[in-house]
Protein backbone atom coordinates (compact mmCIF):
# COMPACT_ATOMS: atom_id res chain seq x y z
CA UNK A 1 0.00 0.00 0.00
CA UNK A 2 2.67 2.48 0.88
CA UNK A 3 4.46 1.81 -2.21
CA UNK A 4 1.73 1.68 -4.91
CA UNK A 5 1.51 5.30 -6.05
CA UNK A 6 -1.96 4.07 -7.73
CA UNK A 7 -3.51 3.33 -4.31
CA UNK A 8 -5.75 6.91 -3.98
CA UNK A 9 -7.35 8.58 -1.43
CA UNK A 10 -10.28 10.84 -2.41
CA UNK A 11 -12.33 13.18 -0.55
CA UNK A 12 -15.79 14.42 -1.26
CA UNK A 13 -18.64 15.77 0.43
CA UNK A 14 -22.15 15.37 0.50
CA UNK A 15 -24.74 18.08 1.56
CA UNK A 16 -23.19 21.91 1.31
CA UNK A 17 -26.24 23.39 -0.46
CA UNK A 18 -29.06 21.83 1.91
CA UNK A 19 -30.78 24.42 3.84
CA UNK A 20 -31.80 21.43 6.93
CA UNK A 21 -29.74 18.79 8.07
CA UNK A 22 -26.13 18.15 8.42
CA UNK A 23 -22.77 18.01 6.07
CA UNK A 24 -21.21 14.94 5.39
CA UNK A 25 -17.65 14.93 3.95
CA UNK A 26 -15.99 10.70 3.58
CA UNK A 27 -12.51 9.72 2.44
CA UNK A 28 -12.09 6.82 0.96
CA UNK A 29 -8.98 4.90 -0.05
CA UNK A 30 -8.34 2.04 -2.74
CA UNK A 31 -6.22 -0.22 -4.33
CA UNK A 32 -6.56 -0.63 -8.26
CA UNK A 33 -8.26 -4.08 -7.85
CA UNK A 34 -11.15 -2.46 -5.77
CA UNK A 35 -11.31 0.27 -8.19
CA UNK A 36 -11.58 -1.45 -11.25
CA UNK A 37 -14.13 -3.57 -9.31
CA UNK A 38 -16.49 -0.96 -7.95
CA UNK A 39 -16.37 0.82 -11.43
CA UNK A 40 -17.81 -2.15 -12.91
CA UNK A 41 -20.47 -1.73 -10.67
CA UNK A 42 -21.48 1.66 -11.73
CA UNK A 43 -19.75 3.69 -9.01
CA UNK A 44 -20.29 7.46 -10.56
CA UNK A 45 -20.44 10.23 -8.89
CA UNK A 46 -23.69 10.60 -6.51
CA UNK A 47 -25.41 13.10 -7.93
CA UNK A 48 -26.03 10.69 -10.93
CA UNK A 49 -27.89 8.50 -8.96
CA UNK A 50 -30.50 11.70 -8.83
CA UNK A 51 -32.93 11.67 -5.84
CA UNK A 52 -35.12 9.29 -6.38
CA UNK A 53 -36.21 6.24 -4.00
CA UNK A 54 -34.50 4.14 -6.47
CA UNK A 55 -31.62 6.52 -6.56
CA UNK A 56 -30.90 6.26 -3.08
CA UNK A 57 -31.41 2.41 -2.90
CA UNK A 58 -28.61 1.99 -5.56
CA UNK A 59 -26.44 4.12 -3.45
CA UNK A 60 -27.31 2.76 -0.85
CA UNK A 61 -25.93 -0.32 -2.21
CA UNK A 62 -22.92 0.81 -4.04
CA UNK A 63 -21.80 2.54 -0.08
CA UNK A 64 -22.38 -1.09 1.16
CA UNK A 65 -19.87 -2.68 -1.77
CA UNK A 66 -17.20 0.26 -1.16
CA UNK A 67 -17.26 -0.21 2.25
CA UNK A 68 -16.48 -3.86 1.94
CA UNK A 69 -13.82 -3.36 -0.84
CA UNK A 70 -12.08 -0.12 0.06
CA UNK A 71 -8.88 -0.34 2.05
CA UNK A 72 -10.32 2.06 4.44
CA UNK A 73 -13.26 4.97 4.69
CA UNK A 74 -13.30 7.93 6.55
CA UNK A 75 -15.82 9.98 7.50
CA UNK A 76 -16.76 13.44 8.97
CA UNK A 77 -20.06 14.54 10.01
CA UNK A 78 -21.55 18.50 10.91
CA UNK A 79 -24.76 19.07 12.16
CA UNK A 80 -26.63 22.30 11.14
CA UNK A 81 -25.57 24.14 14.22
CA UNK A 82 -21.83 23.54 13.52
CA UNK A 83 -22.00 24.35 9.77
CA UNK A 84 -23.84 27.19 10.65
CA UNK A 85 -21.41 28.59 12.95
CA UNK A 86 -18.41 28.36 10.03
CA UNK A 87 -21.13 29.52 7.14
CA UNK A 88 -21.81 32.75 9.50
CA UNK A 89 -18.56 33.84 9.61
CA UNK A 90 -18.29 32.95 5.63
CA UNK A 91 -15.68 30.12 6.89
CA UNK A 92 -17.73 27.08 5.17
CA UNK A 93 -14.67 26.28 3.02
CA UNK A 94 -12.49 26.12 6.03
CA UNK A 95 -14.65 23.20 7.93
CA UNK A 96 -14.45 21.46 4.59
CA UNK A 97 -11.08 21.72 4.54
CA UNK A 98 -10.68 20.51 8.25
CA UNK A 99 -12.67 17.58 7.72
CA UNK A 100 -10.53 16.92 4.87
CA UNK A 101 -7.25 17.13 7.21
CA UNK A 102 -8.31 15.19 9.75
CA UNK A 103 -9.51 12.27 7.50
CA UNK A 104 -5.99 12.35 5.70
CA UNK A 105 -4.63 12.37 9.22
CA UNK A 106 -6.39 9.07 10.08
CA UNK A 107 -5.82 7.25 6.72
CA UNK A 108 -3.17 4.95 6.22
CA UNK A 109 -0.33 5.96 4.77
CA UNK A 110 -1.01 6.58 0.58
CA UNK A 111 1.01 8.60 -2.13
CA UNK A 112 -1.77 9.81 -3.45
CA UNK A 113 -4.58 11.98 -2.15
CA UNK A 114 -7.70 14.04 -4.57
CA UNK A 115 -9.87 15.87 -3.49
CA UNK A 116 -13.24 17.12 -5.39
CA UNK A 117 -13.26 20.97 -5.73
CA UNK A 118 -10.27 22.83 -6.37
CA UNK A 119 -11.60 25.85 -4.52
CA UNK A 120 -12.20 24.19 -1.16
CA UNK A 121 -9.52 22.04 -1.09
CA UNK A 122 -6.38 23.29 -2.87
CA UNK A 123 -4.94 25.49 -0.02
CA UNK A 124 -4.46 22.00 1.76
CA UNK A 125 -1.48 21.04 -0.69
CA UNK A 126 0.32 23.14 1.37
CA UNK A 127 -0.12 20.77 4.56
CA UNK A 128 -0.30 17.68 2.11
CA UNK A 129 1.97 17.95 -1.05
CA UNK A 130 0.68 14.81 -2.83
CA UNK A 131 -2.49 16.25 -2.59
CA UNK A 132 -4.59 17.20 -5.61
CA UNK A 133 -7.47 19.41 -5.79
CA UNK A 134 -9.43 19.07 -8.99
CA UNK A 135 -12.84 20.01 -10.32
CA UNK A 136 -14.70 17.15 -11.07
CA UNK A 137 -12.97 14.74 -9.45
CA UNK A 138 -15.57 11.94 -9.24
CA UNK A 139 -15.40 11.78 -12.96
CA UNK A 140 -11.77 10.70 -13.23
CA UNK A 141 -10.84 9.22 -10.01
CA UNK A 142 -13.21 5.92 -8.90
CA UNK A 143 -11.89 7.09 -5.22
CA UNK A 144 -13.26 10.30 -5.36
CA UNK A 145 -16.78 9.05 -6.61
CA UNK A 146 -16.70 6.38 -4.22
CA UNK A 147 -16.06 8.80 -1.07
CA UNK A 148 -19.25 11.01 -2.92
CA UNK A 149 -21.14 7.69 -2.90
CA UNK A 150 -20.21 7.16 1.10
CA UNK A 151 -21.37 10.94 1.87
CA UNK A 152 -24.31 10.90 0.37
CA UNK A 153 -25.70 7.74 1.44
CA UNK A 154 -24.74 8.38 5.00
CA UNK A 155 -26.43 12.01 4.69
CA UNK A 156 -29.80 10.04 3.24
CA UNK A 157 -29.32 8.39 6.26
CA UNK A 158 -29.45 10.93 9.01
CA UNK A 159 -31.45 13.29 6.40
CA UNK A 160 -34.16 10.70 6.81
CA UNK A 161 -34.27 10.16 10.50
CA UNK A 162 -35.06 14.04 10.60
CA UNK A 163 -37.89 13.48 8.16
CA UNK A 164 -39.05 10.61 10.15
CA UNK A 165 -39.55 12.86 13.43
CA UNK A 166 -41.76 15.05 11.55
CA UNK A 167 -43.70 12.16 9.21
CA UNK A 168 -46.40 11.70 12.25
CA UNK A 169 -47.55 15.58 12.16
CA UNK A 170 -46.46 16.64 8.61
CA UNK A 171 -46.39 14.32 6.20
CA UNK A 172 -43.47 12.57 4.52
CA UNK A 173 -40.71 15.66 4.37
CA UNK A 174 -39.25 14.97 0.59
CA UNK A 175 -36.95 17.59 -1.19
CA UNK A 176 -33.98 16.01 1.07
CA UNK A 177 -33.92 19.50 2.87
CA UNK A 178 -32.20 21.13 -0.25
CA UNK A 179 -33.45 24.21 -2.15
CA UNK A 180 -36.71 23.05 -3.70
CA UNK A 181 -40.15 23.22 -3.84
CA UNK A 182 -41.00 20.34 -1.29
CA UNK A 183 -38.56 21.87 1.04
CA UNK A 184 -40.44 25.16 1.13
CA UNK A 185 -43.62 23.60 1.37
CA UNK A 186 -42.45 21.53 4.38
CA UNK A 187 -41.19 24.96 5.98
CA UNK A 188 -43.91 26.70 4.93
CA UNK A 189 -46.50 24.47 7.02
CA UNK A 190 -44.05 23.70 9.93
CA UNK A 191 -43.69 27.84 10.32
CA UNK A 192 -47.81 27.88 10.08
CA UNK A 193 -48.46 26.02 12.71
CA UNK A 194 -45.48 26.78 15.21
CA UNK A 195 -44.59 30.44 13.87
CA UNK A 196 -40.46 29.65 13.92
CA UNK A 197 -38.34 27.28 11.64
CA UNK A 198 -37.80 23.67 12.53
CA UNK A 199 -34.94 22.80 14.97
CA UNK A 200 -32.48 21.79 11.97
CA UNK A 201 -32.77 24.72 9.66
CA UNK A 202 -29.30 26.45 8.45
CA UNK A 203 -30.12 29.95 9.45
CA UNK A 204 -27.20 30.97 7.85
CA UNK A 205 -28.56 30.46 4.54
CA UNK A 206 -29.70 33.52 2.33
CA UNK A 207 -32.74 31.65 0.80
CA UNK A 208 -35.58 34.23 0.32
CA UNK A 209 -37.78 31.17 1.85
CA UNK A 210 -36.19 31.30 4.76
CA UNK A 211 -35.63 35.33 5.31
CA UNK A 212 -39.51 35.71 4.76
CA UNK A 213 -40.09 33.51 7.43
CA UNK A 214 -37.88 34.28 9.65
CA UNK A 215 -36.31 38.06 9.38
CA UNK A 216 -32.90 38.59 10.44
CA UNK A 217 -29.28 40.13 9.36
CA UNK A 218 -28.49 38.96 5.78
CA UNK A 219 -26.81 35.32 5.71
CA UNK A 220 -23.40 35.17 4.57
CA UNK A 221 -23.94 31.41 2.36
CA UNK A 222 -26.38 31.37 -0.16
CA UNK A 223 -25.66 27.88 -0.48
CA UNK A 224 -24.29 28.08 -3.80
CA UNK A 225 -20.44 28.38 -3.49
Amino acid sequence: LRNDSRVILGIDEAGRGPVLGPLVVAGVVLKPQAGSALTRRGVVDSKAFGATDDGRRARADLACHIRRLAVDVQVEVFDHQQVDSFAERGLLIELERRAAGAIIDRRPAVKRIVADGQKVFHLLRFRYPHLAARDFGDEHHVSVAAASIVAKDLRDRLFETIALRYDPEFGPIRGGGYVNEATEDFLRRYHARYRCLPAETRRSWAWKVLLELEPRPLPLFDGQD
